[in-house]
This record gives structure tokens, C-alpha cells and sequence, in this order.
């Protein structure tokens, strides 16, 4: 008797299953005609847009930094109010490598990142302590607080409340300059945007990736499955202040500055605002919105310098009570109307 007669067929179906899984997740992990026109329009604006790549690199900066933050909050369901310390921190290394070490800029964003994602490892276990979102926001606020008086104390270092002093960037690869206009900053800035969205991307449509939703969804019956919670969130953690200290570090480089506005509270709170405007948990959200939240704030200040912030916060109101899926739809509903009154 041959030995695929003895085995069950319930075993002999497993490799069959975990075939198609394996062929599922790959599937969804390729990007999707809406989304190659997207990164091809994000392409585009390099050569359409050459007066405004300063503005340009601010958005992608933003945007990448809000993707950090849609990892843990979109899919771990970590929320936090001090994702800021890692973009700091990663701005202040990137500085720090330029000044003390070399100012070759890929040297100093591994570096850069390799601090965020160390002190995401290490703040990580805070946050298991108690897993209530309240308690969540305390601590990922009093670590970014923490940060920044330590930075401030240490002002033979940082330079304290006037930045960091003869911060230099050599040009890219030996060969493109940092110019004035922002060309070679928007196009290092957008690579890299695009090389850690294909591996977020990657990470997020995995098997990891899917027990994160379902630790996000119920992280008891997530640990009844056999689901390590608290390794998974600390990884994402991880990551996701990794991801935060690029962005920071990728500030430093194109600005050729950072200061203790890296770690100013308003960076964690702009980049919370800026999830709300995009929507969380399907990493564009945190491109989307970081076009919007940009685009809006230039807008307003042009047209009223003193009260931007007031418009700002009246949009937001007005999304938060729309909401956000009958914004989504409202582009669906008119097309159905339009149909109906040419049909009519």
C-alpha cells in the first residue's frame, strides 16, 4: 500500500491550502493599476513641478513619516502621541553623523535608521505593560518628552535651542549636488519613499502582516490562535520607529539643519492630523493625507498667514463629521447621479 493511500485526506489537502495562501498573499502584494498610476503621477511631478521640488520633498518626507505611524496604528492598532521621538532622533543622528563622521547622506540614513529602530526595541516593551490605549498614549508621549529635554540639556551636542551647527551633505552618490531648488532632495527623497512603501507593502501583506490584523481586531482570541502578541507588536514597533527615523533623517540631509523642532510635539500631533485627513490602515492613507495636509497648509497661508491653523482645524471638523467613508463615496454617488440624468 502506497503511502499516499495511508495519509489523510485532510493532511494531503494541507500543501494544497498553503499553496493557494502563499499565491493569495502574493497576489495582494503586487500593486494594482490605481496605484502604478499613482506612483507614476508622484514620478511625473519631477519633471512637471521643477519650481516647487522644496515643497514637493516636504510632502514626501511627510508622507513617509506618516506611513511609520499607519504601521502601528492601521494595522497593530498601537495608537501613539509621541511617534515624533523616532523622527528626531533620526534627524539628530543623520545631523550628528555629518558633522562628526562623514557626510555622505546613505551612510548617515542607515545610521540614522539603525538608532530610531534600536530605541523602538527599547521603548517597545513600555508599551506591553498595559495594554489600554490611554496608557499607550502616556507612555509613547513621556518617551518623545524625554527625548527632547535630553536633547535640550545636551546643547554641547545638539546645539540645543539654536540646531545643530555645520551640518553638510555630500552630493549623492558622488556625483548629484544639493541644490537650492530641491531637484537632487525631491528625487533622493521620493526613492526612498518608494523603496520603504515596497517593503511596508511587502511586511503588511505577509503572514506577519496578517496576524497584526488579527491581534489589531482581538488580540485575545489572536494569543488563543498561538499568536505571540507581544514579539509581533514590538517588531511592528520597530519597524515602524525605523521607518519614522529615515524620514527625520531625510530632513536633516535636504535641509542641511535640525533643531529641537524635530521633537516638538506638534510633529507627532501634525502627523496624527494628517492619518485623519488620509485614513489609516492601507498605507496610503498617510501619503494621500500628507498631499492634502501640505497642500492645504501652503493654501491657507497664502491667503491668510495669521489664521491658517483655524481653516486647518475647520476641515478637519468637517471630515471627522462627514466622515470619512461618505467622503470616500461622495466621488461614487455623483458618478450613479450623472447616469441617472443622462439616462433620464
Amino acid at each position: 500500500m502506497s503511502d499516499t493511500t495511508l495519509s489523510h485526506p485532510a493532511t494531503a489537502a494541507r500543501p494544497d491550502a498553503g499553496q493557494r495562501a502563499s499565491r493569495d498573499l502574493l497576489r495582494r502584494g503586487r500593486l494594482k493599476p490605481a496605484e502604478i498610476v499613482f506612483w507614476l503621477a508622484t514620478a511625473a511631478s519631477f519633471f512637471l513641478l521643477p519650481d516647487r521640488h522644496l515643497l514637493l520633498s516636504e510632502i514626501v518626507i511627510l508622507g513617509l513619516f506618516a506611513l511609520s505611524l499607519d504601521l502601528i496604528i492601521g494595522y497593530a492598532g498601537v495608537v501613539s502621541l509621541g511617534h515624533g521621538a523616532f523622527f528626531g532622533l533620526g534627524a539628530y543622528v543623520a545631523g550628528l553623523v555629518s558633522v562628526h563622521l562623514t557626510g555622505e547622506p546613505l551612510t548617515g540614513l542607515i545610521l540614522a535608521a539603525l538608532a530610531a529602530g534600536i530605541l523602538g526595541l527599547a521603548t517597545g516593551p513600555l508599551l506591553l505593560l498595559r495594554a489600554s490605549d490611554l496608557t499607550r498614549l502616556m507612555v509613547t508621549l513621556g518617551v518623545a518628552m524625554l527625548l527632547l529635554e535630553a536633547a535640550n540639556r545636551a546643547a554641547w551636542l545638539t546645539g540645543g535651542a539654536d540646531g545643530l551647527q555645520g551640518v553638510t551633505i555630500n552630493p549623492l552618490l558622488g556625483r548629484f549636488e544639493f541644490d537650492l531648488f530641491g531637484t537632487t532632495a525631491y528625487a533622493y527623497c521620493l526613492i526612498v519613499t518608494f523603496a520603504l512603501f515596497l517593503l511596508a507593502r511587502r511586511v503588511v501583506t505577509s503572514p506577519y502582516g496578517l496576524s497584526l490584523l488579527a491581534i489589531r481586531d482581538n488580540a485575545l482570541r489572536a494569543r488563543s490562535m498561538g499568536i505571540p502578541v507581544g514579539p509581533r507588536i514590538l517588531g511592528i514597533y520597530a519597524f515602524s520607529a525605523l521607518i519614522a527615523g529615515v524620514a527625520g533623517a531625510l530632513l536633516t540631509q535636504t535641509t542641511m539643519f535640525v533643531s529641537l523642532d524635530v521633537l516638538a510635539f506638534h510633529r507627532s500631533a501634525d502627523v496624527l492630523l494628517v492619518l485623519v485627513l488620509g485614513g489609516v490602515g492601507y498605507l496610503y492613507g498617510g501619503l494621500i493625507g500628507a498631499i492634502a495636509f501640505k497642500l492645504l497648509q501652503d493654501w491657507f497661508s497664502a491667503i491668510t498667514p495669521q489664521y491658517w491653523m483655524f481653516w486647518m482645524g475647520l476641515v478637519l471638523m468637517v471630515i471627522v463629521l462627514i466622515g470619512r467613508d461618505n467622503l470616500n463615496a461622495l466621488p461614487r454617488t455623483l458618478m450613479r447621479r450623472l447616469r441617472r440624468e443622462d439616462r433620464a
